[in-house]
């Protein structure tokens, strides 16, 4: 009866499986990498009773855009085909009397009865369809848990410093291969593959890459501002990076990236800028214009000074001095005297009632006129309004080898030259010459300009 039963069971379950199928996906969700594919089945088919998993021979297979289908026979991939269109199966172990001519694939049908018959009545073997999302798998959300070391570098300005980067974004792939993607991720499944299963191996994967990827891009001297505009290079590097986890090992590959926020600690962003502004001021024509602004600004401030504009400016104009002196930029000259300005307020200001006139200046500071009026400090005496009497010529200047003392660039008994480390001075403004001429006052007593390296006659 056993026997009887299977032969029965065979030869019904040949003729079910007689009838072509059509095989469809409908569209894949975006939440889904694989699904298997469907018979096209309604009320009006007769084809109700055939096995599962068995695909006839010249059955249809339909492929839609975005979509790869394979056959598996027995467990082996046998077809593939990723064209948009209508795939037809004639190479199936299921033969069918509508496929191949009629005599031949009743034959053949006869021969697959007679297999049944030995496994009981059923098919010895499985056949599956299976459909792949070939579309980009978006919305893979990305972020640093841990900060990343980055090199910022700027040969021209000569940056050179290190930091940390926190980066935020969003990143797609694509199954590139199918084949590898069934064989080493999928593999043999019912139903469908969910991307949930895959997604958070990948994030953290790619999270560790970019470990070390992004300390590479410092070749490429870029600040961390503008590491949002070169997706195209960190996406190749990401690939690169990923080959032999993701395209070599799951047939998948980065389709997209989008860096939607790169952020470095405060106090590196405070440095960065700073080091950024120093560097503007190589620029000479820039360095001139920000020192005029300052020095602009430090004459207001000496003008509104509440220890007096005079303070403020005699500050500023011993400060200039100073700085000629030692041949010292306009730079160092306008922080000084903005130094300067800071300190002038804490001086102790005049009392509110104090008179009116100030005390007169030591008469030690001044020139006595032929009248005998002492104390005198402009160019007329302010008793009987005499000029002040021409000073005498110097009796010291630089010795020559000779014996004879000079004060111009050669000696006027022999000819030579005046020996170096012995500059002589005259103000360069009004015609001045000092006494001493090596060793000139701080400022001119005939017109306020301080004395400083354009005041050298030799």
């Amino acid at each position: 009866m056993g026997l009887i039963k299977a032969a029965m069971g065979a030869i019904g379950g040949t003729l079910a499986d007689q009838w072509k199928e059509y095989f469809y996906c409908p569209a894949i969700d975006p939440a889904y990498l694989l699904v298997e594919g469907q018979k096209k089945v309604n009320g009006r088919s007769s084809n109700t009773k055939g096995e599962e998993n068995v695909i006839t021979n010249g059955s249809i297979i339909a492929v839609a855009d975005g979509q790869c289908m394979i056959i598996v026979d027995q467990g082996k991939i046998v077809e593939v085909s990723a064209e948009p269109g209508a795939f037809q199966y004639d190479n199936s172990s299921s033969p069918s009397i509508f496929a191949g001519g009629l005599g031949q694939g009743f034959v053949n049908s006869m021969k697959d009865a007679l297999d049944r018959v030995a496994f009981g009545g059923i098919a010895a073997r499985t056949q599956k369809v299976y459909f792949f999302n070939l579309l980009e798998i978006t919305d893979n959300k990305f972020g640093t848990a841990q900060p990343i070391e980055f090199r910022i570098v700027d040969s021209k300005v000569g940056l050179d410093m290190d930091t940390s980067l926190r980066v935020h974004g969003t990143y797609s792939y694509k199954i590139t291969d199918p084949l590898l993607f069934y064989t080493n991720v999928c593999g043999n499944r019912e139903g469908a593959y969910p991307r949930a299963n895959l997604d958070g191996m990948l994030k953290a994967e790619f999270a560790a890459a970019m470990q070390s990827v992004f300390p590479t891009l410092s070749d490429l001297e870029l600040r961390p501002n503008q590491i949002p505009s070169h997706v195209d290079e960190i996406t190749e590097r990401m690939n690169a990076k990923l080959t032999d986890k993701w395209s070599k090992g799951r047939g998948i590959s980065i389709a997209s990236l989008a860096i939607e926020s790169v952020t470095i600690p405060e106090e590196d962003k405070k440095a960065l800028q700073d080091f950024q502004k120093t560097a503007v001021l190589t620029n000479p024509n820039m360095l001139n214009a920000a020192s005029a602004q300052a020095y602009n600004q430090a004459i207001q401030n000496a003008a509104s000074n509440s220890g007096g504009a005079m303070i403020g400016f005699a500050g500023m104009n011993m400060m200039q001095g100073a700085t000629g002196a030692m041949g010292m930029g306009p730079q160092s000259f306008v922080q000084n005297a903005q130094a300067l300005q800071q300190q002038a307020p804490a001086a102790a200001p005049a009392p509110a009632a104090a008179p009116a006139a100030a005390a007169p200046a030591p008469a030690a500071e001044g020139w006595k006129c032929e009248c005998g009026h002492e104390g005198n400090t402009g160019k007329f005496c302010a008793e009987c309004g005499k000029p002040k009497p021409e000073p005498a010529p110097a009796a010291e200047g630089w010795t020559c080898e000779c014996g004879a003392v000079n004060k111009g660039k050669f000696c006027a008994e022999c000819g030579k030259p005046k020996p170096a480390g012995a500059p002589l001075y005259k103000c360069d403004k009004c015609g001045w010459e000092p006494e001493d001429p090596k060793n000139p006052p701080k400022f001119c007593p005939q017109c306020g300009d301080p004395f400083g390296d354009e005041d050298k006659v030799g």
